[in-house]
């Protein structure tokens, strides 16, 4: 059945043949195996770590084989547009070193030969295959209202019948060209549908990149393809766009599984060939007992924003998702602890099947070595760019110090296992804290943390007796401590742990209480780096300062 004439009067403004699209976008001249793959993301709101996750994977996979990564904006549902929902996916992405090769660069910019990369600015492309497959008699105009499709639905389920709009139950199915003229002379409402050509008791074999070999009946539907908006479908929008764009590669979440039968048809129907797709597992949080998807209304980590509130440096969390997209990243890092991430390649086959667990305490050991790896210099510009924004007193504090900031974030950085202090940045002031007059001032007596069965009357005798003996410049750690020793010793306190456990009381007790409350002192914590290290950093004058108000407290 051809359906010129309603071809014409339900697309009259067509002014291009299919030809002339495929001529418009060639085939992209690329090396061979180079991949073509797209972040499509619906403009609905603002970026989930999970479209990080997947636009990680399509820009490595581009990168890696000298592809291109591109972005397109699917907005065929307007209603749901989010205003500045396109300038967050761009800045979002660029936060994340995800920058595309083309698409879109702003709410109404693009770059690249294969556009418009909006959707809603494609009309004419998706009529100009609409047109053709009514021509071909493979769609059709469907004038069924909603209740209409409501009350076949629930007939469908009352009867045990698989619902939809199909076979029998597609009421305008084998409508004919004058009937549907009629209707539309008349002013009817309608929708395109597609004439669905699918047997469900056939079967499709498919190989997915990730899931592997998978098998499913084939579509019966007759799938919506152009809305009574005249906008198109998604089903029908990315398989256009998928094939004059050049996709080679769509890489997707697994939510989309279940409409591969509809988009394998579709390109049959449009006799494109179809791209190989890959269905990425779902992120999962362990949530007591079991799993569940990660929610944006439940778990503040699924924001992006997230991250750069808290400070996560970007490239931890970048590996960190490399981590859950291939296993072997973490050997990969353990073997080549100072390369570029990039060096890595992703290998969709070496990809969990299942959900990918998220898990921020395995992120904070990630972000803890990768911070440890940087230089003192890299510590300290990532951390006053962060605390520009969120922390502005430490911002003052740190740059006004910057000399000694950069001594702080260098303890123990220069040895074969330097310190894991921060996984991220609002986890600094707590551990730097005393180096400055302004913040450790505001500390109580009940903030000040005494080594275990010390008091405070007794750290405060130590430090009357250890703030008029020691040696500030002693000049090297051993000698330094070697002083506290001999002080500790005449005030009575044992050197020898054995000694001291043979004989407890003759003791007042062990030269660690002696180190522990110059450390109370000077920092009012139990767990601090070397205590010698710190009290370079801080000066003599600071550090006899400190001993002082100690002892007023």
């Amino acid at each position: 059945m051809s359906f010129e004439k309603l071809a014409e009067k339900i697309f009259p403004k067509v002014e291009y043949s299919i030809e002339y699209y495929m001529e418009k976008y060639p085939k992209r001249n690329l090396k061979e195996g180079a991949k073509v793959v797209r972040y499509a993301p619906s403009p609905t709101g603002f970026q989930h770590i999970g479209g990080v996750f997947a636009a990680l994977i399509n820009e490595r996979l581009a990168s890696q084989s000298e592809g291109v990564f591109y972005l397109r904006i699917e907005d065929t549902d307007q209603k749901r547009e989010v205003p500045g929902a396109i300038d967050d996916t761009i800045a979002t992405m660029h936060h994340f070193g995800l920058d595309f090769n083309e698409g879109m660069t702003g709410q109404e910019t693009s770059k690249g030969e294969y556009g418009p990369y909006r959707q809603s600015q494609r009309a004419e492309i998706y009529n100009t295959f609409a047109k053709d497959l009514l021509i071909k008699g493979l769609a059709y105009p469907d004038f069924c209202t909603p209740e209409e499709l409501a009350e076949l639905r629930e007939k469908q389920i009352a009867n045990k019948i698989t619902p939809g709009y199909y076979g029998e139950y597609a009421k305008f199915r084998n409508i004919t060209e004058e009937e549907a003229l009629e209707r539309i002379e008349r002013g009817e409402q309608y929708i395109i549908r597609l004439k669905s050509p699918g047997n469900p008791e056939n079967r499709v074999d498919f190989h997915d990149l990730i899931k592997g070999d998978i098998s499913f009946p084939e579509n019966n539907q007759d799938v919506v393809l152009i809305k009574g908006d005249g906008l198109p479908t998604y089903h029908f929008a990315h398989a256009i766009d998928d094939f004059l764009m050049r996709t080679t590669d769509v890489i997707r979440g697994e939510e989309w599984l279940s409409s591969l039968p509809i988009h394998v048809q579709l390109f049959e129907v449009l006799g494109f060939e179809a791209p190989r797709y890959a269905h990425i597992p779902t992120i999962m949080k362990q949530d007591g007992g079991s799993k569940r998807k990660l929610s944006k209304r439940k778990d503040a980590e699924a924001a992006v924003s997230y991250y750069k509130e808290v400070g996560y440096p970007t490239v931890t969390v970048i590996e960190y998702l490399l981590n859950i997209v291939n296993s072997t990243f973490e050997e990969w890092r353990a073997e080549n602890p100072t390369a570029d991430y990039h060096e890595f390649e992703v290998q969709l086959e070496k990809m969990s099947k299942s959900g990918a667990l998220f898990d921020l305490v395995k992120l904070n050991d990630v972000s803890k070595d990768r911070i440890a790896a940087m230089k003192a210099d890299d510590v300290y510009a990532n951390y006053i760019a962060w605390a520009k924004e969120y922390d502005e007193e430490m911002y003052t504090l740190v740059t006004s110090n910057e000399t000694m900031a950069k001594e702080i974030f260098n303890i123990d950085k220069e040895g074969p296992k330097p310190r894991k202090d921060y996984a991220k940045w609002d986890e600094v002031q707590d551990k730097i804290f005393y180096f400055f007059d302004e913040l450790f001032d505001r500390e109580t007596v009940e903030q000040i943390e005494l080594p275990k069965g010390l008091t405070i009357e007794v750290a405060k005798e130590i430090i009357n007796t250890y703030k008029d003996e020691f040696n500030f410049n002693a000049g090297s750690q051993e000698a330094w401590f070697e002083d506290l020793k001999e002080i500790g010793i005449r005030l009575g306190y044992c050197a020898n742990r054995k000694e001291f456990k043979a004989n407890p009381d003759q003791f007042k007790g062990m030269i660690s209480d002696v180190a522990g409350a110059v450390r109370s002192a000077l920092a009012h914590r139990n767990n601090t780096p070397d205590l010698y290290t710190i009290m370079q950093i801080m000066g003599e004058e600071k550090v006899r300062s400190r001993f002082e108000k100690f002892l007023g407290i």
